[in-house]
């Protein structure tokens, strides 16, 4: 199977193995070996001298993690949303009492930088700023490293990170541009299935922790602290997974971390320009486009569940359909970790043999 939706994704064969390694005891010399190793190694990806910690749970957890450590109820916070991550991250955050002004942008576009200056112009009581990196949902880059010089350069707030879908395979310089918090997660870039996620957290966040009074338990990252200072995580972790990321970041290593990223940039450049010759049309601006997931826009009068369908059982091509207001008007194609030329060619030829069975003549065929 061709597997390309937005994470997870499909883990290399020797990565998968290494996560049959057995046991050991999780408050032990072993893993207290492997617990720094790793998480040296996250760190480097990362970018950062940050503490960082590694939770055995999804990405939307360290989302969640992000906004109980800093935050109390009542709190003014920005939620910058271009897409349904976005939305996902100012919903956590009301639904633990914060008072969250959201500035939403048009599905398929970034954030309006003039935009995010005049809010915070405006409402000089906003302690923090929230925004996903990379939209999956629509395919969308935000330009973080801009946002972080306004929010940071210019305001001087508290700034949280969704980098789940960009940590890994897009640049994210998380000390350079000052982001406080930074989420992520196993089943991206990583080549890892999901369970476990990664968050840094900086000096100025463990200062808004100090007076967070949100409530947490399992979330509460002065535990995390507290437990790797003795080498073992608070709670018991999902070892065949570290087993794996132990691996993957050896592999990452040999690679290099700006190969890694320009790796990612080719292959999302081939997709789309794939994409656009079938005649099929982008779906955000491609000044936009994100490097992890393609969004393409269903021709009109195509049914999108029957193209997915047939591409899907003719195929054996796996992609992503559109998520709530561009359900059914965009599919979208992952291309995350070891994606190759030859798994983005198996999907543009499976499009141009589904089409014209859903009554779409691709681009170059006869007529």
């Amino acid at each position: 199977m061709n597997l390309r939706i937005p994470g997870p994704i499909p883990v290399p064969e020797d990565i998968l193995a290494t996560m049959a390694t057995p046991m050991m005891n999780h408050r032990g010399p072993q893993f207290k070996d492997l617990l720094y190793r790793v998480t040296d190694g996250v760190k480097q990806v990362f970018d950062t001298k940050n503490d960082l910690y590694i939770l055995t749970s999804s990405g939307t957890s360290a989302m969640e993690a992000a906004i109980v450590n800093t935050l109390s109820p009542g709190d003014k916070v920005l939620n910058l949303s271009i897409g349904s991550f976005g939305d996902r991250f100012g919903q956590i955050a009301e639904i633990y009492g914060a008072t969250v002004t959201k500035l939403n942008f048009p599905w398929g576009s970034a954030v309006d930088i003039d935009a995010l200056r005049d809010v915070l112009k405006a409402e000089p009581g906003i302690v923090t700023v929230m925004v996903t990196h990379n939209e999956t949902s629509t395919g969308v880059t935000n330009d973080l490293e801009a946002i972080a010089s306004v929010v940071k350069g210019e305001f001087d707030k508290l700034l949280l990170v969704d980098g789940i879908s960009s940590v890994c395979s897009i640049p994210l310089q998380t000390d350079a541009w000052e982001c406080d918090v930074v989420a992520t997660a196993s089943q991206k870039g990583w080549m890892l299935p999901p369970g476990l996620a990664f968050i840094s957290f900086s000096e100025r966040a463990w200062e808004a922790h100090a007076s967070a009074k949100m409530p947490k338990f399992y979330l509460d990252l002065a535990q995390y602290r507290s437990y790797y200072e003795k080498g073992q995580p608070p709670y018991t972790p999902a070892i065949s997974i570290f087993f794996a990321l132990d691996l993957a970041i050896q592999q990452l290593q040999e690679e290099g971390i700006d190969a890694l990223f320009a790796r990612h940039a080719r292959i999302a450049q081939m997709t789309r320009e794939g994409i656009k010759d079938l005649g099929l049309s982008l779906f955000p601006d491609e000044q936009y486009a994100s490097d992890t997931v393609t969004a393409a826009s269903i021709p009109e009068g195509v049914v999108a569940s029957d193209l997915l369908r047939i591409v899907r059982e003719d195929h054996d091509v796996v992609l992503g359909g559109g998520q709530g207001p561009v359900d059914g008007k965009i599919f979208r194609i992952g291309h995350m970790g070891k994606t190759t030329p030859e798994d983005i060619r198996g999907v543009l030829d499976a499009l141009a043999a589904s089409l014209p069975k859903v009554g779409f003549t691709p681009a170059g065929t006869a007529h």
